[in-house]
Parts: structure tokens; sequence; C-alpha cells
């Protein structure tokens, strides 16, 4: 998704000015993808809250501080706005022209919390670093956990020395292992299911911690 100067890929959780990537943290990088998606609606703030803090009673100022983020990032201004327009006694809404950028096509993806992140062929980094191929946003995880290679004959998953380990099968990998459509893996506590191109997409919700390591 490309506005003004910027390209948002909310798949690769990247925030890029020209060439440049912009630091977002993850919860204002989430706000920021919530207010693109509804683009141009008007969200309200409680909308928000429950979107980004799940039901968590959080003071009105987290929010603003994130907004205060946001317009920082993006050089905005709330008296003037390019990018979030402030709806007075409301909430927020994205206003600035969206355009569409095709992104390469996709040789697989992996399910986490009911998201889709598309693979490309070649190595794709999963970890907790917003800047990693697949952003795993879980605290068992790794910033660089793991990565799926996917090659013309083959595709395997190896760990990267991640400090609570990468599972498949229930057996702690100590080197790249062959993984199959449909096979769901563990990094940390934190299970992802793993689709090659042209499967039927597979909804998961809430597979944190489902299928345990082994002892």
């Amino acid at each position: 998704m490309v506005f003004d100067r910027f390209a948002f890929d909310s798949d690769r959780r990247q925030l890029l000015n020209g060439a440049e990537s912009v630091h977002l943290g993850p919860q204002a990088f989430r706000l920021l993808e919530i207010l693109i998606a509804n683009h141009p609606r008007a969200l309200a703030k409680q909308e928000l809250y429950e979107s980004i803090w799940h039901g968590t009673f959080v003071d009105e100022s987290n929010l603003a501080g994130l907004i205060n983020e946001l317009r920082t990032a993006l050089g905005d201004r709330a008296r003037k706005p390019r990018f979030i327009r402030t709806v007075h006694g409301f909430g927020y809404a994205f206003c600035c022209e969206l355009k569409i950028e095709s992104s390469p096509s996709r040789a697989g993806f992996v399910v986490f919390r009911g998201q889709e992140f598309p693979l490309q062929a070649g190595a794709n980094v999963l970890g907790r670093d917003a800047a990693a191929d697949v952003h795993i946003d879980d605290t068992t995880v790794s910033r660089k956990h793991a990565a799926i290679t996917i090659g013309d004959d083959a595709v395997t998953l190896e760990d990267l020395d991640s400090k609570n380990g990468t599972y498949l099968d229930g057996v702690q990998l100590t080197e790249p292992a062959p993984i199959r459509d449909g096979q769901t893996f563990v990094l940390g506590d934190a299970s992802v299911l793993f689709r090659q191109s042209g499967s039927s997409t597979v909804t998961m919700s809430g597979l944190k911690g489902k299928e345990r390591r082994s002892k």
C-alpha cells in the first residue's frame, strides 16, 4: 500500500519512506494498520481500544500517545493533517489517498493467530523483530527465531539459535528439517501453520501453546 512518499507493508511489518525504514513501535504499527484498512472511515476511540488492547483497560492517553507517535513518524500535524485526521469527540481517520502496489507472487504462507503471512522463494526469517520477514508477536519468540527456506524441490524449517527452540512434530530442531504443507510447528510457545502456494486458506485462532514441546 502506497500513500504520499510512504509504502506500508502489513505482511512484512514495514513502513518505508522511500528506501528508508521508518521505526514504529508494535502498537503504533497496529494502529496505522487499522486506520489504513478502514480508510476513509472514521473509527471511534473505543473501537481502536478494543482492536489494539483487546479488552484490557488502558488510560485514554495511551491512544493519544500512539497517534502522536504516528504523526511524528509521518511528519504529520494535528491542525493541518495530511495523513491522520482527528474527529473531535469521536476518534480518528486516515485521510490520505491510498494506492495499491503490486507485490510478488507468494510461494507459500504461514498462519499465526488467524492471520496469513506470505512467504517468498528463498529464505524467510520468522521472529519477534518487527523487521523480520514474518513478524511473530509473542514473548516466547526470539527476534530472529527460525527460517523457512523455499527451494525448487523442497521446503525446510531451521532454528536460528533461538532461546526457546523450534519444534516440529514435537521434536526440537538441531538442524534444518523438511516441512510439508499443512504441518504445524512451534516457536517457543507460539504455534504456526505452514501452507504451500495454492493451498486453501485455513483460519486458526488462538493457537498459542496448543501444541506443546516434548521434554
